[in-house]
């Protein structure tokens, strides 16, 4: 009797996880399909409001945009917290600096100055068709250089998404690749060392790394753009670009953060690959026509490529090695840690923790407590 009561909750347990692994999945691919979808609406909508501007001057607006409007909610955030709630915040660790100026070296400031001189010289057509390297190079790199696990189905997923940005982007003739291009290889370059870099130090607060990001980016960008003769436009343009920019840069970089932390760099650049199809549907609403066959093609292969990912189930046995950080948990199977401090109850909530170590099995993502060797 004793022996069946221990497999009974045995099972229980183990139907609770699964219970729990299964929501935590579709929330944080709900998470970065959001963070693609508020991105990929950031270009026609930039199109309505920014008409003829220098393209810098319109980077440079949608970054500080960003970054100005993280700042003001992290501030607001920030009054409403516990003396408990800002003793235990997150804090980024001085070993993790490098990897932030890194992820806004590449990201915020080489992979927009790329992208900015490959497009005075590349045709528009070619422009897209090359930009969605940028998911490619992002799991290219999160396997090889990171080793970040993927199996057949995760990479037929990947192909998927990517083969249908390709369509969607697709114009037929417009074959001449010039010297340009290269430079928009290198700024796809630029944003998958910034997604692979920004993966490891996911843990942190993820409007301040996006705050910092938008900040920094912003800033460099204006002024090269006021550096080339640039001038700013009406107040009320000004504006315009800059709530774009917080949302379709700025919310969507703080979920593809979030993202990141529960799923991992490839599987998250996945998903964001997606972004193309949510600014052409929106471009479809602003500017009424028939959608081509290869919207819907492109349609059809990303949501396929999203099922795959999806209906993916790694599950092996595996050991967690001893491990400390900080970030928001619930007491789950991965967090059964004591408290040295007065504990309310309260969860979520967040302070620093020591993971010991554990060996088990379960279904997993290459989330923040699952980076081991396969």
């Amino acid at each position: 009797m004793r022996n069946l009561r221990m497999r009974t909750c045995s099972r229980i347990r183990h139907a609770l996880t699964a219970h729990t692994s299964m929501n935590n999945r579709f929330s944080a691919v709900l998470t970065a399909l959001l963070a693609a979808a508020l991105f990929g609406a950031a270009t026609p909508l930039a199109k309505t409001l920014l008409g003829s501007l220098s393209p810098f001057l319109v980077a440079g607006l949608f970054y500080l945009g960003s970054g100005i409007g993280l700042g003001c909610a992290i501030l607001i955030q920030r009054t409403r917290r516990t003396n408990s709630e800002r003793t235990h915040e997150s804090r980024m660790q001085a070993a993790e600096v490098p990897w932030l100026l890194g992820a806004i070296a590449a990201g915020g400031i080489a992979g927009p100055a790329f992208l900015m001189f490959g497009l005075s010289s590349t045709p528009a057509a070619t422009s897209s068709l090359l930009l969605n390297l940028e998911g490619v190079l992002t799991a290219v790199i999160a396997w090889v250089v990171f080793r970040e696990n993927v199996d057949l189905q995760v990479f037929l997923g990947m192909m998927a998404i990517v083969a249908g940005g390709v369509l969607l982007s697709w114009h037929p003739g417009a074959t001449a690749v010039p010297v340009g291009a290269w430079l928009i290889v290198c700024a796809c370059l630029c944003w998958a060392i910034d997604n692979n870099l920004t993966r490891k130090i996911s843990t942190n607060d993820a409007m301040v790394i996006a705050c910092l990001k938008g900040l920094v980016a912003g800033s460099v960008n204006l002024t090269i753009a006021l550096i080339l003769g640039a001038h700013l436009p009406s107040v009320a343009t000004v504006a315009a670009a800059m709530a774009t920019g917080f949302a379709g840069y700025g919310v969507s970089l703080v979920l593809f953060v979030v993202a990141l932390r529960n799923l991992g760099t490839a599987r998250t650049g996945a998903y964001f690959s997606v972004a193309p199809l949510f600014g052409v549907a929106l471009s479809l609403m602003i500017w009424p026509e028939a959608p081509s066959i290869f919207f819907w093609l492109a349609a059809v292969l990303m949501a396929l490529g999203v099922w795959l990912h999806i209906r993916e189930r790694h599950e092996h046995l595996h050991t967690h090695r001893p491990l400390t950080h900080n970030h928001r948990h619930r007491h789950d199977e991965h967090h059964q840690h004591e408290h040295s401090f007065a504990y309310s109850g309260d969860e979520p909530h967040t302070h620093a923790h020591v993971h010991l170590p554990i060996t088990h099995a379960h279904a997993h993502f290459p989330d923040i407590h699952h980076r081991h060797t396969h």
